[in-house]
């Protein structure tokens, strides 16, 4: 059966009704799923089969029976876990049908039918009695529901209503506990992910400064957590200013409650600086002596940095001071945690509070707008001075006294650096209230409500009127806007320059003039085991959960291209970057499909993962702004990623099983095309063992 769904397309700015198949967002959740990181996740893993056979034999030493409720079971993995381990009986609970078909099969492929019930419904439906899901309380618990945070998955809540409603008084829980740590910094790179940092241009006239307004500067900022592989930040980005701080503990098998709490722990500063953001992780100890602990500390904090588990399922986190406070070493402060059921935020203070638990104010909510319309890599890329400077240096190469410049990216500094660099008129397109809000305050700021016309509709639809008549001479963008994912979405910056064609006057400049699709092959550190076949995972065979997320990947998403920062993600590259296909901002959208071939040849060996590609802006014939690779490989193949921006990765499936032998393709060849009315871009990869002349 299909179903019709609307679509905004990010590149072309329209929305679309597509008929998709009924089960179109099942194969998508399962392709983009993290079951598999989680399957690759070893000590995981090891950890949960050492407290769950702990956790047996210490009920089964009571003399009595061994029965476990297993919340979130996902695969079927830790229940079957428990059986081997001893278990009498197991209730395996997943809400998510497909997964819960899954489990079903995957339990009777491994011969545990008989021990293990899986029960499809979320944990708070579930029935306890003779005619219920089950038929007595379990004295077991084991559960996965954490995420980077934590807490972020509902945790709190559904452990909650366990020890209420599913579990018997006294308890056995794995994990055991978990506990919170954090540590305080100052990191001018980390707080620029979070404020907007005052900007420089230098002008014909002098330095001129971009000051954010003062309601940026006081916002508390947005309450989400930041979560990043924090092992990827060099040390040189931060000073510590403090210990590594436990700052709250959660007892899996006792009651648990979900009601909003702080916690405080006081800590001299280990040197005096500014404090700005909190780094967090947690550990969880799977038996109540904790003995057997699984913990997210980044190497710096390990206990054994050798053995660091790469993972990508759970992270760290990096949270927001509301405000920067200066700190004295040895000056005794209060580091604050606070959370309710799902999230958790920090403050500082410098008076202990009168009581661990008390109950602070609701979270911080972002009053700015300026969090709620840009992510925390759109704040770096804005205040990332170099970036800035380049495009400062080309627009002084195409502004002119009497330029009419017309500004089309979303929430960008572009048409103040046009106006500072000496324009005579400039206009801004912000297509939403909130952003047209947010840019009306930096103009606010900076003495520019009436240098700048801001205005409020989509590019498309302007007309002369809007122009006060005039014609412009200069369109210019980043190209920016907040509705794109991969790289080549901001092509809607095409589509606008097609848009507003009649709005050119005669030998107008478009900047960026052009742009160009590029690619290399590349071998990944870790970040193939997110798309990697697992087949046996502790003794227990789960290629019915591979050959689910193959199916579901085959149903579209091995052909689509998936967004990541990369930075994150270290990979060597086995080839030269390729330039595959040019877009001319010159000149409008072209009605017919541009396509290119070519191939491409691995010059250094290793696993072929997969191919990365990126867009370059060409903003003048001499200036280039990349969002891949920002300087040639080192000999060994290390890639340098643009920090700001998610590049687009295909996944080689035939690269991806461990089991696979060494050696690979000589060759990768490729087939593009750009197609003008979707504004998609499409690209088929081929590997070959065939060399070509030229090798």
């Amino acid at each position: 059966m299909k179903v019709f769904c609307g679509r905004a397309n990010p590149t072309t700015g329209s929305v679309e009704w597509l008929a998709e198949d009924e089960n179109y967002d099942y194969h998508q959740e399962i392709a983009r799923s993290s079951y598999a990181d989680m399957l690759h996740d070893k000590d995981r893993n090891i950890k949960y089969y050492q407290g769950i056979q702990a956790a047996v034999n210490r009920v089964k030493e009571r003399g009595q029976k061994a029965l476990v409720l297993d919340i979130g079971t996902g695969t079927g993995l830790l229940s079957m876990m428990a059986v081997t381990a001893g278990a009498d009986f197991c209730y395996a609970i997943e809400v998510f049908k497909p997964m819960a078909d899954a489990a079903v099969k995957i339990v009777e492929k491994n011969g545990f039918s008989d021990k293990i019930k899986v029960i499809n419904k979320h944990s708070t439906e579930v029935t306890v009695g003779p005619d219920g899901d089950m038929p007595c309380r379990a004295n077991i618990l084991v559960t996965e529901l954490f995420d980077t945070e934590l807490i972020g998955e509902g945790a709190l809540p559904s452990y909650e209503h366990a020890h209420r409603h599913l579990m018997q008084g006294s308890c056995e829980a794995v994990p055991h506990r978990a506990t919170v740590y954090a540590q305080l910094v100052e990191s001018s790179r980390m707080w620029s992910w979070n404020k907007l940092l005052p900007i420089r241009v230098q002008t014909s006239l002098g330095e001129r400064v971009i000051v954010p307004p003062s309601e940026l500067d006081k916002c508390p900022g947005a309450p989400s957590v930041y979560d990043i592989q924090l092992n990827q930040v060099p040390p040189s980005d931060f000073t510590v200013l403090s210990d590594v701080l436990p700052m709250f503990s959660v007892d899996f098998s006792k009651q648990v409650s979900s009601s909003a709490a702080c916690h405080s722990r006081q800590f001299e500063p280990l040197a005096s600086g500014q404090a700005q953001v909190v780094l967090s992780w947690w550990d969880i100890e799977m038996d109540p002596e904790g003995k057997i602990r699984c913990t997210m500390a980044p190497f710096w904090a390990h206990s054994h940095p050798q053995e660091l588990q790469w993972r990508d399922h759970w992270m760290q986190c990096v949270y927001f001071l509301p405000q920067e406070e200066p700190v004295v070493q040895g000056s005794a402060l209060c580091l604050v945690a606070h959370h309710d059921d799902y999230c958790v935020w920090y403050s500082l203070e410098r008076t202990s509070s009168e009581k661990n638990g008390r109950v602070y104010p609701a979270r911080p909510v972002c009053d700015c707008q300026a969090h709620l319309l840009w992510n925390r890599p759109r704040f770096g890329e804005i205040n990332d001075q170099d970036r800035t400077d380049q495009y400062v240096q080309a627009l002084k190469t195409v502004l002119k006294p009497d330029s009419v410049c017309l500004c089309v990216s979303d929430g960008s500094l572009l048409s103040v650096l046009a106006h500072y660099l000496g324009a005579e008129q400039v206009f801004t397109v912000e297509n939403s209230a909130a952003s047209h809000r947010l840019m009306n305050k930096i103009f606010k700021a900076n003495h520019l409500e009436d240098k700048i016309n801001v205005i409020e509709k989509r590019p498309e639809l302007l007309t002369s009127a809007d122009l006060e008549g005039k014609k412009v001479s200069v369109l210019l963008g980043e190209p920016f806007f907040t509705t794109s994912l991969l790289p080549w979405h901001n092509l809607y910056f095409w589509y606008v320059r097609t848009a507003v064609d009649q709005h050119l006057g005669p030998g107008a400049t478009v900047m960026p003039q052009a742009a160009s699709l590029h690619a290399v092959v590349v071998e990944f550190r870790d970040l193939w085991r997110i798309r990697s076949p697992c087949g046996d995972c502790e003794g227990f065979d789960v290629r019915i959960m591979d050959d689910m997320i193959q199916r579901a990947l085959d149903f579209r998403e091995s052909k689509e291209a998936e967004p990541h920062p990369l930075w994150e993600y270290p990979c060597r590259s086995l080839s030269e970057p390729q330039h595959i296909l040019t877009f001319d901002f010159r000149q409008p959208v072209p009605s017919q499909p541009l396509h290119a071939e070519g191939s491409i040849q691995l010059r250094r060996p290793g696993r072929s993962h997969g191919a990365v590609l990126w867009m370059e802006y060409h903003l003048t014939p001499d200036s280039t702004i990349s969002t891949g690779l920002l300087k040639p490989a080192a000999d060994k193949g290390d890639c340098c990623w643009n920090p700001h921006c998610k590049q687009a990765v295909y996944f080689f499936s035939t690269a991806l099983d461990p089991r696979a032998p060494l050696g690979g393709p000589q060759t990768v060849s490729y087939a593009v095309e750009f197609h003008p009315r979707t504004g998609d871009v499409t690209v088929d990869f081929t590997l070959s063992d065939t060399l070509d002349d030229g090798c």
